[in-house]
């Protein structure tokens, strides 16, 4: 094991012990074909049916009923998570779709894919100050953008420079958290920002952020639930109770906005306001991998070879769950 992974696991294996933790209640319910396992450990964003369905604590609740605790761990974005992940200090976990074929062409990576969410292009955005005499993607050009290197949004990057016939040297990239990020957007050091709900919701209300343009028409934006071999392997009906809670609750989320956007609010530090305007263009849905969504994914991966951000070829099929794949 490399010394930075060790790292890592302990980070977060620190994080996760002061997570809520599922009891189990002693039922008499079994997983007589899953191997024994003594807890599930799944990580998150802020916002979406991860931080809802612990905010509920249904998923805990379920699988402690099998003798399975479940601990949770927080973090700001994708790339950060899969790097727990491919250090094995996470069995399930959540990221948008750049991020996960990053992750997976990491060296030995376990990852593999079990759930999609459906496109939602509208849920990020390029956004400049609203004074800004930035009007087109044209006017990006020389432009500081701040965005998170990994994620998203890098794969938005490329994509809106693509249609805008500008090379990638032909802007100055500044890769930051979204946290950063924001920062250096409200203090004037970048020129534009490219970033994701809620985040987005909070620079439009608090900031006065404009939009330039959102995804549509140049990024899916998807969402991909993923776990490791080892655990797709050994675990397969957690694994499979996890994605159907994972849909129930993007149902139950449709139906009630609301009262969804007031969990997130309690759940964050962030206010109604926003986790309402966030969820006013969120796409709900979550469904099996699909070829289109592999299609998708390969056609990033391919890009990112192109340019030189992947070291190797890909091919995003061969870690698909096949459970996933129904």
């Amino acid at each position: 094991m490399k010394v930075r992974d060790g790292i890592l696991i302990a980070l977060f294996a620190v994080a996760m012990a002061l997570a809520p933790v599922g009891v189990p209640v002693g039922a008499e319910a079994s997983l007589p074909h899953d191997e024994p396992l003594s807890e599930l450990r799944i990580g998150y964003q802020k916002g979406g049916p991860l931080l809802i369905l612990k905010s509920s604590g249904e998923l805990d609740r379920r699988l402690g009923t099998l003798g399975v605790p479940v601990r949770w761990a927080e973090f700001p974005s994708g790339p950060p998570l899969l790097e727990a992940l491919n250090a094995g200090a996470l069995e399930v976990g959540v990221a948008g779709n750049a991020a996960t074929v990053i992750a997976q062409a990491a060296a030995d990576s376990p990852l593999v894919y079990l759930a999609v969410s459906v496109p939602n292009p509208h849920g990020d955005a390029i956004l400049v100050p609203k004074d800004s005499p930035i009007r087109t993607l044209a006017d990006l050009k020389g432009k500081t953008i701040a965005f998170t290197r990994g994620s998203n949004a890098q794969y938005f990057l490329i994509r809106a420079l693509q249609h805008a016939h500008i090379d990638l040297g032909e802007v100055r990239q500044a890769g930051l958290s979204p946290t950063d990020a924001r920062a250096a957007f409200e203090s004037g050091s970048v020129d534009a920002w490219i970033i994701w709900d809620p985040f987005y919701a909070d620079a439009q209300l608090n900031l006065g952020a404009r939009v330039l343009i959102d995804g549509t028409g140049l990024v899916d934006d998807s969402v991909f639930y993923v776990s490791t071999r080892s655990a797709a392997d050994k675990h397969r009906q957690i694994l499979q109770i996890v994605v159907d809670e994972i849909e129930k609750t993007e149902r139950w989320m449709q139906a009630h906005p609301y009262d969804a956007a007031r969990q997130l609010a309690e759940a964050t530090s962030l206010p109604l306001n926003i986790w309402q305007t966030a969820l006013s263009r969120h796409s709900y849905g979550v469904k099996a991998v699909d070829q289109k969504a592999i299609d998708s994914q390969q056609s990033i991966a391919d890009t990112f070879f192109s340019l030189g951000l992947l070291p190797a070829k890909e091919n995003v099929a061969s870690a698909i769950w096949p459970e996933a794949a129904k």
